[in-house]
């Protein structure tokens, strides 16, 4: 890849696409982004368990998680760059075969440091969604682009809540936590091979030499911001560490755009992250990221609080939240088809804005409610219809305006403000419930929990505001047979390049 103007093809590939062909496609990426996404979450239930099997204090046993968002964080940009130069289908391939890889780590494991390398082997995967976004691109076409990555989008959370179930179901059966790696291992195994027989890999390959600099420098800034902010928490966020880690991510983020100002192909242009159009689908990304991540670990704990201990909850077990988490499952599939037809007669910016109101309608529920079973099984069924909606147009968003050969980079760029966004949702809930405890005990109040719903909600809310001022600012014509990346082709010129550069 050099520096010369990229032109930029049609946003969605061929109109004339074989539909079986394309029918195979969905549904292999579907199943592979489930593996991944059952990965993410079948872990948080087993802390406690992991900390009696290896006698180890909770802040050991975090990175069991810590690691997998770490290696996520850092391989999503650089996969799906490789993925843009080298073929989708290739990374993907790759994706998947590191998350069986590390399946058999963790299930064999016998020692905390064995099962955190897994699970660090196991997180890379999650570059799986955002290649899975750019190849949908590639080969659907333009009219079922927002539909097929709705149903892909909607694995996160279909997948979320089948991890959940899972390890609650094993959980009630045995105290290993081997069974549910091989269970992960299995899923990933069925994945690649569906993958590799009907995934079709048809976008041009930019090919050329990748920015080793500038994939060092952005593993190491990520590193220390995402470390600093799991950490926070336990390690106190005016502690040395936690404030020398924000330091030097700071310092490492400054010296990384400024390699990639001034190399011929930088591994991410700096206007993939704040350019026009993408700076506001990155902010709505962070915001509806900091949204789902909540659910994890808000939902969990107030589920199996008992009223009777603590005044509130629903005295459920592991398995009962993966079963109140069902109808997100159900809704959010559902209305990831309806996205499409949506954004075909509003755009996929307002389209967003609907998903995003949703959202946060969901949390406002809980946070008027939420003292009965039909209070978490609404708040699940309204959170599914908001972000089976809401992902689909935000994947579109993502990548409509840029050339076809940098769609997996600008995926993956928006994939990533998605999950730092869940990293501060993970400790800005637990600092709010570690500040309001019920008197003479670490349990969190029921205030503490309601003021968390009000926030997500608000958090939701700007995201709305946000993906409609976007909508306002950059009109989009449903229909229309110039799409963004097309008039820029038309112009010369595409966001994604820097200007020093036109």
């Amino acid at each position: 890849m050099t520096g010369a103007p990229t032109t930029a093809r049609e946003t969605a590939g061929p109109p004339d696409a074989d539909p079986r062909g394309t029918g195979r496609t969905l549904l292999a990426l579907a199943f592979a982004g489930m593996a991944v996404a059952v990965q993410q979450t079948l872990v948080l239930p087993l802390l406690p368990q992991l900390m009696i099997r290896f006698d180890a204090p909770i802040t050991d046993v975090t990175w069991v998680f810590t690691a997998s968002l770490l290696a996520g964080a850092v391989a999503t940009p650089l996969l799906t760059r490789f993925g843009d130069m080298y073929g989708k289908k290739r990374m993907i391939l790759l994706a998947l075969g590191l998350l069986f890889a590390g399946s058999v780590v963790c299930a064999v494991s016998g020692s905390l440091v064995a099962l955190i390398a897994g699970r660090a082997l196991q997180g890379v995967s999650s570059s799986m969604i955002p290649l899975a976004i750019g190849m949908i691109r590639d080969t659907f076409p333009r009219e079922k682009v927002t539909t097929a990555i709705g149903v892909v989008s909607a694995t996160m959370g279909a997948g979320g809540s089948a991890g959940m179930i899972v390890t609650g179901l094993i959980a009630d059966r045995t105290d290993s936590y081997r069974p549910v790696f091989w269970i992960a291992a299995a899923m990933a195994a069925a994945g690649l091979a569906l993958v590799a027989a009907a995934a079709r890999d048809v976008g041009v390959h930019a090919g050329g030499r990748p920015d080793y600099p500038g994939a060092v420098l952005l593993a190491c800034w990520l590193v220390c911001l995402l470390l600093g902010i799991s950490q926070g928490n336990t390690w106190g966020w005016t502690s040395g560490g936690v404030l020398g880690l924000f330091g030097g991510a700071a310092v490492l983020c400054a010296a990384w755009i400024a390699v990639e100002l001034r190399v011929p192909a930088p591994l991410v242009r700096p206007n993939l992250l704040v350019g026009a159009r993408s700076l506001s689908a990155n902010v709505v990304s962070a915001l509806l990221g900091f949204s789902m991540f909540a659910a994890f670990t808000l939902i969990a704990g107030f589920v199996q609080a008992s009223p009777d201990e603590v005044g509130y909850g629903l005295d459920g077990s592991v398995l009962d939240v993966g079963l109140y988490m069902l109808p997100n499952t159900v809704t959010m599939l559902a209305f990831s088809f309806s996205a499409g037809r949506i954004a075909a007669r509003i755009g996929p910016a307002f389209t967003l804005a609907i998903g995003s109101a949703f959202a946060g309608l969901c949390y406002v529920w809980l946070g008027v409610s939420n003292s009965h079973a039909y209070d978490m099984l609404a708040f699940s069924s309204i959170q599914g219809i908001g972000f089976g909606i809401a992902y689909a147009a935000l994947g579109t968003l993502a990548v409509q305006h840029v050339p076809m050969d940098q769609s997996g980079i600008a995926s993956g760029v928006n994939s990533l403000v998605r999950t730092t966004g869940g990293s501060i949702a993970g400790a800005a809930t637990a600092s709010v419930l570690a500040g309001h405890v019920i008197a003479g005990t670490d349990v969190p109040a029921l205030g503490a929990y309601e003021l968390c719903f009000w926030v997500v909600a608000a958090a939701s809310g700007v995201a709305a505001v946000v993906a409609i001022a976007h909508g306002l600012r950059h009109p989009d014509r449903p229909g229309s047979r110039r799409g963004p990346a097309r008039k820029a082709a038309a112009r010369g010129l595409d966001e994604s390049r820097p200007r020093h550069a036109l």
